[in-house]
């Protein structure tokens, strides 16, 4: 069974393993250990803090399957609580700018991106990646879908808003059109090396060395404009699953490859919205296999010992739900307990 829960220092390895194989534009999951290791202790000192309001905290999750005794991961993500809680948070925003003469009788709209920091403050979706064999499956769901359960649970701790930056089009040689066409203007390096050191250090000081004129896209090479909002195709299946939930696309962009910033309010996410806290009952011990359910995400309502799974349910909206004994005991929960479960 694979099961989602809070990153432990323990898990290191494992997570650095993850890391050294996601998409060079995901800058949260660096492959360098010192770097993780503050990444799960920053998740551990806030899973144990009391929060009353989103602040500095970080929240890190792993998907672990447990049917191995190694403790092997197969996918991680994360939530931060406030995005650009200490330095700014810098985004390209969309904007259409309005040229005109009267005498001469032209109109022009001109598409421009302005740098911007709107998005400071919201929460922030971060850090996904599952192995490729389960890109087409539940579980990217639950690896993604999973951590938005755990805001759903508690509310006080995440902004009314959140965003993801989605990883956008580069080449196979990790060459990003927009990169090249902007960023490495003001920059000495590659793409590569620009999202390994963000990775490594900050994105802010890069940011603030970008252009804070406005950038009149009509401007830059075609290559450049198409790779805009484009998504890098590993980072596809995360960009699929958002939209689903509800999110938009239309007025942020990365600031280094172009890629997608999407945004939605936390109240209109499709797994917070629709979610359900429903009491346990346990099945008979031996019971048979439910048949002919549904496929539903299930988690606890826990901080520390938050977990959340996937499970087939025949479940009456307005009734308890009934767990087998393998997966009460996954989300640590007994009869009488309650979850919070979302049809996948």
């Amino acid at each position: 069974m694979l099961v989602m829960r809070p990153a432990q220092i323990a898990d290191l390895s494992e997570v650095q393993r993850l890391a050294a194989d996601s998409p060079v534009g995901v800058t949260s999951l660096p492959d360098d250990a010192e770097c993780l290791r503050e990444k799960i202790a920053a998740s551990e000192a806030s899973f144990a803090a009391e929060v009353s309001f989103n602040g500095e905290e970080s929240y890190f999750f792993v998907l672990e399957d447990t049917d191995t005794d190694t403790g092997r991961l197969v996918g991680c993500s994360g939530i931060v609580a406030s995005a650009g809680y200490s330095d700014p948070f810098y985004s390209f925003r969309n904007e259409t700018f309005v040229h005109a003469s009267r005498s001469l009788s032209i109109h022009n709209k001109i598409h421009a991106l302005s740098l911007c920091h709107d998005l400071t403050g919201n929460s922030l979706l971060t850090s996904f990646y599952v192995e490729a064999d389960l890109v087409p499956s539940v579980w990217a769901e639950l690896n993604s879908r999973g951590r938005l359960l755990f805001v759903a649970n508690h509310p006080e701790r995440f902004a009314d808003a959140v965003v993801v930056e989605i990883v956008g089009y580069s080449d196979e040689q990790g060459d990003s059109p927009f990169w090249d066409a902007v960023g490495r203007n003001f920059f000495d390096m590659s793409y590569t090396e620009a999202e390994l050191l963000s990775g490594l250090k900050s994105r802010t000081f890069l940011a603030e060395l970008m252009p804070h004129y406005p950038i009149y896209v009509p401007l830059l090479p075609d290559a450049a404009q198409e790779a805009m909002g484009q998504v890098h195709p590993r980072a596809q299946i995360t960009f699929d699953i958002l939209m689903r939930e509800g999110f938009e696309t239309d007025h942020y962009i990365d600031i280094f490859d172009g890629g997608p910033t999407l945004h939605a309010r936390t109240s209109g996410i499709r797994s917070i919205a629709q979610s359900r806290v429903v009491p346990v009952r346990l099945a008979a011990p031996g019971a048979e296999p439910q048949k002919g359910g549904r496929t539903y995400l299930v988690a606890n309502g826990q901080l520390q010992d938050y977990r959340a799974i996937v499970a087939e349910l025949d479940w009456v909206p307005g009734k308890p739900v009934v767990l087998s004994v393998a997966a009460a005991e996954a989300l640590g929960v007994g009869e009488g307990a309650s979850v919070r479960l979302v049809a996948v």
